[in-house]
């Protein structure tokens, strides 16, 4: 896989640096290549609108529950104890706390998301049962990334989406961590403690990569979710680019489509480079 051998020669480059130098010199040029998009450009617009937030908020809850359920069942591997803080990080009820907010008790019967995030909850499901080290790869990118851009997040959300309170915003929301900077050097600091292999070493590094295309993916995915419109909603979602979905959005303008990439992008790439 030409991916994994990219990142098996920067593997070998960086030797020297800590595990958390080595996955941001790994995944920049990912980085590169998402920031660079038209639509990450265009976000600074701040044009975020509630359909967008809710269809996102249903993603984030598949990759959050896959994701949480395999920290807490490997929380005492010696790869994961050092980075497992779910009084601190954890996600999953606060995106269901938004979830309900914004779709009411029945939401999980309104859950729609892209067939990429089900290809991410798969990874996640997999490494969980086979290689638990490669969680640190994905906990880094999402946790982190998620604590840096929070606060701004949830402030272009809230501004965007003209919502009078921080009601439905629980998820850029960190009440357990008081300083976001000192919390970030301390899971640096545990996750280079980690003792590791360079076999596993550089496994968590390929993964570290294959966790920011999957979230890239996810963009897409939601993408081409968003440009279905008219009587193709259901065909096309039930065949190949949607499931668990009874409630089906209406017809979305190419602006509004657009929009909804750079949220998703934000969320999943900038937060990690802001570490």
């Amino acid at each position: 896989m030409e991916t994994e051998k990219r990142t098996q020669i920067s593997a070998e480059q960086i030797d020297n640096r800590d595990l958390s130098e080595q996955i941001k010199e790994v995944t920049k040029d990912s980085h590169v290549r998402a920031e660079n998009t038209e639509l990450m450009l265009s976000f600074q617009r701040g044009q975020v609108t509630l359909p967008q937030y809710k269809l996102l908020l249903c993603s984030l809850y598949e990759i959050y529950q896959a994701l949480e359920e395999e920290l807490d069942r490997n929380s005492s591997h010696p790869a994961v104890a050092p980075i497992y803080f779910p009084a601190e990080l954890a996600r999953l009820k606060s995106i269901e706390n938004d979830l309900e907010y914004f779709y009411g008790p029945d939401w999980r019967e309104k859950i729609v998301v892209p067939a990429a995030t089900l290809r991410y909850c798969h990874r996640l499901r997999q490494i969980g049962k086979e290689n638990p080290e490669f969680l640190v790869a994905h906990a880094y990118t999402r946790y982190l990334g998620d604590l840096s851009g929070g606060q701004v997040l949830g402030r272009i959300a809230q501004k965007s989406m003209g919502l009078k309170s921080s009601e439905g915003l629980s998820f850029f929301a960190f009440p357990g961590v008081s300083s976001p900077n000192l919390f970030k050097q301390l899971y640096r600091s545990r996750m280079n403690s980690v003792e590791l292999t360079a076999e596993e070493r550089n496994g968590v590094l390929e993964e570290a990569v294959r966790a920011f295309e999957f979230n890239i993916q996810v963009f897409d995915g939601l993408q081409k979710m968003l440009s279905v419109t008219g009587n193709e909603h259901q065909e096309s979602w039930t065949n190949s680019e949607a499931v668990h979905s009874k409630t089906l959005p209406g017809t979305i303008s190419p602006m509004i489509r657009m929009v909804l990439g750079l949220f998703v992008a934000l969320a999943t790439v900038m937060g990690l480079y802001a570490l």
